[in-house]
């Protein structure tokens, strides 16, 4: 006599779909100088990067030249599910040193501040790296091609200017408003 356990493993059982966590932006430290080539690296793997660049002219003895740099120096973002061994993958590629955040794993870096500074990249207001702030008002820009931007609200030099910030790798973009409006978040 077989019992109703026996019987039922007879049928044929659908493999569970793999739960894979939704997609999260990270910030990676990378060698100085190897932004470019690792983003290349990685993106040629599929995985999908973010390194924002920045034009600066570049001037020798015989000319000048306009260049491409990181935005943020050392650093580029990955957006992948946490899984390990894209992590690996990831830590393996050449020239990249480790995830920032705790224990290696890396804090995730919400998706607002990452589309915050490729909307600036993007718009034709004036912007320059600034040191990271962990004081001043939160505030939201109203109106205009920086519209819903948020960072912190800052005064230099009697100008109005926005810093959006990267809180994981502890940088900063500062971007002037003089000629927007803003809100209190």
């Amino acid at each position: 006599m077989t019992s109703n356990y026996e019987s039922l493993s007879a049928i044929p059982v659908p493999p569970f779909p793999a739960i894979v966590a939704q997609p999260q932006w990270y910030a990676i430290h990378v060698r100085a100088k190897h932004e470019k080539h690792v983003a290349k690296r990685l993106e040629n793997q599929g995985i999908p990067t973010f390194l924002p660049l920045v034009n600066e002219i570049h001037r020798w003895s015989d000319r000048n030249k306009s260049v491409q740099v990181p935005l943020f120096s050392c650093y580029a973002f990955v957006n992948l599910p946490a899984m390990p061994e894209l992590r690996a993958k990831i830590i393996l590629t050449e020239g990249v040193l480790r995830f920032v955040g705790s224990r290696g794993e890396g804090t995730p870096i919400a998706d607002t501040e990452i589309e915050s500074v490729r909307s600036v990249l993007k718009s034709a207001a004036r912007y320059s790296a600034c040191p990271f702030l962990n004081i001043g008002q939160r505030v939201r820009v109203r109106g205009g091609a920086l519209d819903g931007i948020e960072g912190i609200l800052v005064a230099r030099n009697s100008n109005r200017t926005l810093v959006i910030s990267v809180e994981p790798i502890q940088r900063s973009l500062a971007v002037s408003i003089d000629d927007y409006r803003v809100e209190a978040i």
